[in-house]
């Protein structure tokens, strides 16, 4: 189980997922994290791992500001409960950020075939799979 929150507008995005994250918090308290795009299009994800207090903590003193993104509470399913293992999960490129409520049963496979192909994983999550099956996508349609 995982909360996701996601927001798009004229508001400084973080404060309105942080307290979107805060009421969903009981989805998921090993982990939290936040992906946020800024004027320039640059995406700028934090994360951390337990509580969402954690990632408040590293916001206060690496902020990010933007008028889009989205958050995510992360309880444990594939991967222990690490920063690293935390939700928002990027493509190689960076470009692509995705969070996942959910098992992907064959994602151990998948993640294989990408390897196969360059493709370099930060996590051991199933849910990184889908970012980097996007990007491959993005890339052939290209």
């Amino acid at each position: 189980m995982c909360g996701i929150v996601g927001y798009v507008g004229s508001k400084n995005v973080v404060p309105v997922v942080i307290e979107g994250l805060r009421r969903l918090e009981y989805r998921g308290y090993d982990s939290a994290g936040i992906a946020v795009v800024n004027g320039d299009q640059t995406v700028q994800v934090r994360r951390a791992s337990g509580k969402l207090r954690n990632l408040e903590d590293v916001l206060s003193k690496n902020p990010v500001h933007g008028d889009y993104g989205l958050g995510h509470t992360r309880w444990a399913t594939h991967g222990r409960p690490t920063e690293e293992n935390a939700h928002p999960h990027r493509s190689s490129s960076g470009r692509i950020c995705v969070v996942h409520n959910g098992i992907i049963e064959n994602y151990l496979e998948l993640k294989r075939e990408l390897q196969k192909e360059d493709h370099q994983f930060q996590s051991e999550t199933d849910t990184e799979v889908v970012a980097h099956l996007i990007e491959r996508h993005l890339r052939r349609d290209a």
